[in-house]
């Protein structure tokens, strides 16, 4: 089995591909492991290396050096193959997926990953797209494709790079027009925000659905009604801390298999980080499965 590394020097805050190439060849070499270490050049770089590497047909353990978009990317190359496990050898700005995990900071340890169990997660299919963790649009979408405009600048991480997006969107806009099918009901109205959860956090800490599984086979939907400048402040509040339950009459929360979006135009899509842009979002759970490994003794 060959130990592949795939470093996203984009990632974060500053690149870590100094860092992450002197730990790993360290601990590697100690171990007497078959490893490689590629490195991304440019945005899809993770899911081709990933990609060639699962069509290979060769035994892998696939690291994402990096964030979720990182992850996301390798996933994405990964989906499907029972040849390949992947985890997440954390460096990003969020690491929102692992916060799932009983103790996500293990995963910036590399002999923790070394030592690992493994599991089956789900994913999300969003028209021709792979999302591990989750998927929205609105307003949501918009403040979580943002981030990267903000996570490089000085004391702007994590969620303060999330809070700054929000102020940003908030002022260019709340709610958008969307025509929605979900079991089997169709509605059509102005919507702040739509979440489809398969994992729980997101945006630097934002936990929507405590609840959401992601080997359910279940997505977890949340709609947001159209709030105004003076609601949105206690609406995102709840939201952001899995409290939907709280607004009955703003949130509506489905489990589904299959959700359908239209747009009046192009809009934003966020998938685990990661910009598209579309008028029809289609979103099911994907027939493909990941294989996904992580530290011993974890739960989630």
């Amino acid at each position: 089995m060959t130990h592949l590394f795939i470093i996203n020097p984009a990632a974060g805050s500053r690149d870590r591909t100094k860092d992450y190439s002197e730990k790993i060849e360290k601990i590697c070499t100690e171990r007497g492991l078959d490893y490689r270490i590629e490195v991304s050049g440019a945005p899809g770089e993770c899911t081709r290396i990933a990609r060639e590497a699962a069509q290979s047909g060769e035994k892998y353990r696939i690291y994402a050096c990096g964030g979720d978009g990182t992850l996301n990317e390798v996933v994405s190359g990964a989906a499907g193959f029972d040849n390949v496990a992947v985890t997440v050898f954390s460096g990003g700005s969020g690491n929102d997926f692992v916060k799932l995990f009983s103790e996500p900071e293990a995963f910036f340890h590399l002999e923790r990953l070394l030592d690992a169990e493994e599991t089956t997660f789900d994913l999300i299919k969003c028209n021709d797209d792979f999302s591990l963790n989750i998927c929205s649009v609105g307003l949501d979408a918009r403040i979580g494709t943002d981030v990267a405009n903000y996570k490089r600048i000085p004391l702007l991480s994590g969620f303060r790079a999330y809070a700054a997006s929000t102020v940003v969107n908030v002022i260019r806009g709340i709610a958008e027009h969307y025509i929605v099918e979900v079991n089997g009901e169709t509605i059509d109205k102005e919507l702040t925000m739509i979440c489809i959860c398969n994992g729980q956090y997101y945006g630097g800490g934002f936990h929507p659905v405590p609840e959401a599984d992601p080997t359910d086979g279940l997505l977890d939907v949340l709609l947001v009604d159209k709030v105004s400048r003076l609601q949105v402040a206690q609406v995102i509040g709840k939201y952001k801390d899995g409290r939907y339950k709280e607004l009955p009459k703003l949130v509506r929360h489905f489990r589904t298999d299959h959700v359908t979006i239209r747009c009046d135009g192009p809009t934003a899509i966020n998938l685990d980080g990661e910009l598209r842009v579309s008028d029809v979002v289609d979103i099911r759970i994907a027939d493909e499965k990941i294989r996904f490994f992580y530290p011993k003794g974890l739960t989630y």
